[in-house]
Formats: C-alpha cells, sequence, structure tokens
C-alpha cells in the first residue's frame, strides 16, 4: 500500500499495488498498480507498507471482493453509523462483520458523528 501522496508518479495514500519486480543490484523494486507498474529505489521504501488488512479511513474510495469488519464494544468511540456504512460498501460481493451484537446495535444507533464536524470552517469564515 502507498502510504503518501507521489504525485510525480501518479500514486496516492491507500493505493494498492502487488510488487512484480526486484532487482538487488540496483536496489529498485517495481509495484504494480491498476494504473501501472511503478519503480521504486531503495530510498523510496518508506512510502510503502504491507496490506494484509487495512483501516476504513485507508479503505474509504477503494472497493475490494470481500472485507472483514471487526465491532467490539471495546472500541466504542469508532461504533459509529457512517463508520460501518463506509466499511460495508467498501465490499463488492461480501462483507462479514466479526464481533458481537452489542457493538453492531451501538454502531447502528450511533448517528451522533454525522451531525457534528470539527473543522473550524466557520470561525476561519468569521475571521475572514
Amino acid at each position: 500500500m502507498q502510504t503518501r501522496n507521489d504525485y510525480d508518479r501518479d500514486v496516492y495514500n491507500g493505493d494498492l499495488g502487488e510488487v512484480v519486480r526486484v532487482d538487488p543490484e540496483a536496489r529498485t523494486l517495481a509495484v504494480r498498480f491498476d494504473a501501472g507498474d511503478v519503480e521504486y529505489d531503495a530510498t523510496d521504501l518508506d512510502d510503502l507498507a504491507l496490506a494484509w488488512a487495512s483501516t476504513i479511513h485507508k479503505a474509504q474510495g477503494g472497493e475490494f471482493p470481500g472485507v472483514v469488519v471487526a465491532l467490539h464494544t471495546q472500541h466504542y468511540v469508532l461504533l459509529q453509523r457512517t463508520l460501518l456504512y463506509t466499511a460495508i460498501t467498501r465490499a463488492r460481493r461480501v462483507a462479514v462483520i466479526v464481533g458481537n451484537r452489542q457493538a453492531l446495535g451501538m454502531a447502528v444507533r450511533n448517528a451522533a458523528a454525522a451531525d457534528r464536524r470539527c473543522t473550524l470552517l466557520a470561525e476561519r469564515l468569521r475571521r475572514s
């Protein structure tokens, strides 16, 4: 997974790819993204991370054949209807919710996050 926007390479934070070539002598590798292969040298490898799993935030805008969503009451701050909706709608074919019914109920009932935004936009408009 690309971990930051790289406009020169035309790859962006959250883009998923597969390593298709490694050249130890040149200290480079190539990653195949949807738009094509992208070359990286050893100094650029901090821009990549393994993506066996991803957060809902990183997956936003993407689609995957299957999605597993972990819901547990220990994560009560994240139990929000909007996040649950985003997680489930990333799945093309199947979404599996792992956790407990109480956490699912809390997430479905919690629409409060949709009501408030912490952007300071109103304050900035008043000052300008």
